[in-house]
């Protein structure tokens, strides 16, 4: 499969899962930024990790789509007013511009418990013990040692003054953004039945490919343009926040990027990881940013 065939398969799958029911204005609004278009990374890495370690794509759809509902209930989130207060995602309104924002404050709560009952209930293939370890995969990323610290620390990082920056911003990067990317290839390859060995390598590729990931961002909030991103550009420096361009200034913050995708790519090497569409998806990200 390709990356196309791998997007049209989630989309179909997310649009299927995510029925609209009463109340219509909370599923409507579940399903507006779920299914707005986006590249599907992490479902993607989900499946192809598990395709790439022998396990069947069809049972980590369930857990791939999941991973995509969890990923929009932080978008919903981190566009409120109270935390960045964007008015766009992916080139539309936001969807508390939609909606409201109590409509899409609780979105975002559904969301978060809507996507583990999905796991639960279409995963029939996997096995009780199996879907217990994907299912607190997810809760562990998902909560207070996760993306939700990335996103405490990323607001109380604004207009720092605290001296351990470096630290504070690996850290940050690492749970706002990296832990989503580890949970979806750390799902794949226990869907796959991969050794414990195995996982370790996987989650250090996934670990820095989302810092990889972010750090690209931070670059494209200052050089890219409102018609690429689909987003509004310029507010962290506005919003004083702590990112690797504001830390390091925009070309060492290049130089990280470029040394961190490299070392995606030696873990692959290294470890015998074959996978076109991982190799697509670093120079993909490696061409955005003009490296």
């Amino acid at each position: 499969m390709n990356i196309n065939d791998y997007i049209k398969l989630v989309n179909n799958k997310l649009d299927e899962y995510l029925q609209i029911e009463y109340p219509q204005n909370l599923f409507k609004s579940m399903k507006y930024t779920v299914t707005l278009p986006g590249k599907r990374l992490r479902p993607i890495m989900c499946l192809e990790t598990c395709s790439m370690f022998g396990g069947e794509i069809e049972n980590a759809l369930p857990s791939a789509c999941a991973i995509e509902m969890l990923h929009a209930q932080t978008l919903i989130h981190d566009d409120l007013p109270c935390m960045d207060n964007d008015d766009f995602r992916r080139g539309k309104p936001s969807n508390h511009k939609v909606f409201g924002e109590a409509i899409a404050t609780l979105a975002g709560d559904a969301l978060l418990t809507f996507a583990p009952q999905i796991i639960s209930k279409f995963s029939e293939n996997l096995s009780p013990t199996t879907k217990i370890r994907v299912l607190n995969e997810y809760f562990n990323y998902a909560g207070a040692r996760g993306v939700i610290a990335g996103q405490v620390l990323d607001i109380e990082s604004e207009h720092s003054s605290v001296k351990n920056k470096e630290e504070i911003i690996h850290y940050l990067h690492i749970h706002k953004t990296s832990d989503l990317f580890q949970l979806a290839m750390r799902t794949g390859a226990i869907i796959a039945d991969a050794d414990d060995e195995t996982l370790g390598q996987i989650t250090e590729f996934a670990k820095n490919f989302g810092l990889a990931f972010q750090i690209a961002d931070d670059i494209l909030d200052e050089i890219s343009t409102f018609k690429q991103m689909g987003k509004t550009l310029g507010k962290d420096k506005q919003q004083g926040k702590l990112t690797f361009v504001s830390l390091y200034g925009l070309e060492e913050a290049k130089c990280k990027l470029s040394c961190t995708l490299d070392y995606c790519r030696d873990i692959m090497r290294e470890q015998n990881f074959n996978s076109e569409i991982f190799n697509e998806i670093i120079d993909n990200l490696s061409k955005r940013v003009g490296l």
